[in-house]
Parts: structure tokens; sequence; C-alpha cells
């Protein structure tokens, strides 16, 4: 894969995508070609499959697990779970709801998302257990600060500080058969771009201007399109305005022609855009999914 640029920005940590079944995503992305992680629960209510990619970044399919905990720790202030109800009362239960920013010091993000009044809520410390694939086990431990503008429950970002790592090994879940190995851009539609860039900035620590609506994260791009230009870019209606929505994710292929391949022999819906394969949201797959070719 091909240098990407860098700056003094938070770089991109994971994406999450609400569904309501894990199951229903797990094949839905088993036949786009990826590995998928199995089950992680966490202790308030909600549950993953993550899928993890070699360049660090990580898709965070969510489902609630167990709903009377998840009622639980809303009424207790947990932020990220009352986001997630939030996003699910407003959008349905199959989307992609938020952006995680990596960083070292969730206190000092919450800090200025407070200054910015672009705070939503309390910073949140959690663990929960992990398992690779062959069944070695460690704690994964979080701690969380979460950014969002008032009156836009379609999304937010939040940033997310690794307190202990999991000393697993994943290159068994990174081996994908569509052969992706990264993120290259995550693309949000806004009918406000330029007021909803503020939201932006302040969450990834860049007080720079976006150029063209794109901010050049140390691993990633992270852009915000008006729906004219989304629809222009990708062949995909917009959908209904709203202030900001996470609509796609551009994922680094190593050959084209294996991914377009493995869709046609799943069965799997794609156009061509350019270069690049278009895969249309789905249930189990809450974003369009680009796939392009980085040699």
């Amino acid at each position: 894969m091909t240098d990407r640029p860098t700056t003094g920005t938070h770089p991109l940590d994971h994406l999450v995508l609400p569904t309501g079944s894990l199951e229903v995503a797990r094949a839905r992305l088993a036949a786009l070609g990826f590995v998928v992680a199995p089950t992680g629960i966490h202790p308030f209510g909600t549950e993953n499959c993550c899928v993890f990619l070699a360049d660090g970044t990580y898709l965070e399919p969510l489902a609630i697990g167990n709903e009377q905990a998840a009622i639980g720790a809303t009424a207790a202030g947990n932020v990220f779970v009352a986001r997630d109800r939030l996003y699910r009362d407003s959008r349905g239960d199959e989307g992609f709801s938020a952006v995680v920013l990596g960083t070292d010091n969730a206190d000092t993000d919450h800090a200025r998302f407070v200054d910015a009044g672009l705070s939503a809520g309390d910073t949140l410390s959690f663990s929960r257990a992990f398992t690779d694939t062959s069944g070695k086990s460690d704690t994964a431990s979080f701690k969380l600060a979460f950014a969002a503008t008032r009156g836009a429950p379609d999304a937010f970002l939040f940033a997310c500080q690794r307190i202990n790592a999991p000393k697993v090994d994943r290159a068994a879940l990174q081996a994908h058969a569509n052969r992706a190995s990264g993120i290259l851009e995550v693309v949000a539609v806004s009918d406000q771009p330029t007021e909803q860039s503020r939201l932006v900035s302040v969450a990834v620590n860049d007080p720079a201007d976006a150029k063209d609506g794109a901010f050049l994260l140390p691993n990633a791009t992270l852009s915000v399109l008006d729906p004219k230009s989304f629809t222009a870019r990708f062949g995909i209606p917009a959908g209904s305005s709203t202030k900001l929505r996470f609509a796609a994710i551009v994922f680094a292929v190593r050959s084209i022609d294996a991914a377009s391949s493995l869709l046609a022999a799943n069965a799997i819906q794609h156009d061509i855009a350019g270069a690049d394969i278009v895969v249309r949201p789905a249930s189990g797959q809450g974003a369009a999914f680009i796939f392009r070719e980085i040699q």
C-alpha cells in the first residue's frame, strides 16, 4: 500500500456499524470476503463481531445483546450506549453511526470537546475479554471521549484511548479473501458540510481548514461531502437530508480483479465507478463499501 499524507491529527482507529443481528452482519461480511472475529461482549449490553485490517484499523458491527443491560447503562449515563440507541431510534438498526479516532489521552480530548461546546457527555472507561481465532484470550481496556453536535442524532465521533491492548495474534483475522488491507477513506454526507466540518476538525484535533471537505488523518482521509457531490462520486443516492451522516468506506485491496471475482462468485451485486468497485449498503453492512486497488 502506498504511503498516505500525514498531519498532526488523530489517526483513524475504527468505525461503528450498528446492526440488528450479529449473525446477519457476520454472514454479509463473510460474503464480502472478510474474516470476522469471534463475538465480543461489552459489560453494558452491546456486542460486536469485528473485522480487523492489516493497517491497524477495524470495523465494529454492533448489536444489542442484552436489552435490559443496555437500558440500565443508558440510564446510568453511558454515552456510547445512549448514542447507539439515539441512532437506532432515528435511522433504524442498520447503519454507520460513529467514526473513532485513536488518542493517548482521552481526558485531554474530552476537555477540548467541552471547551468547543461539542461534548456529547462524560468519558467512558471499560474492559472486555478478547479472543483470537486460536482461542487465546486477553483483556482489552479503553477510555472514550465523545463529540457530537446538538440536534444531530445520526452520527458522532469519539476518541479511543487503549489502556490495555490485547496481546493476541491477529494475523489470521487480517487475511481477508477479498485481499483488503486497510481503510483509505471514510465519507460522510451533510447538507451543511461547512458547519459539520467544525465538528470533525475538533474531533480529529486538526485546527486547519479541510481542503474540499477532506481531512487528512495520519492513516486515512475523512471527507464530508454534500449530497450532490456524494451521488456524483459514487453513483449512490445520498438519501434524506441530514446534518451529518457517515455513508461510505473506501478499502484498499491488493487486487481489484480478485475482489470483483469473489463478489461475483458470492452473488454480491456491485457497480463500477471509475476504477472502484461499489457495493451498496445491505442488512449487516450499514455503509457503502468501495474497493480500490492499491499496490
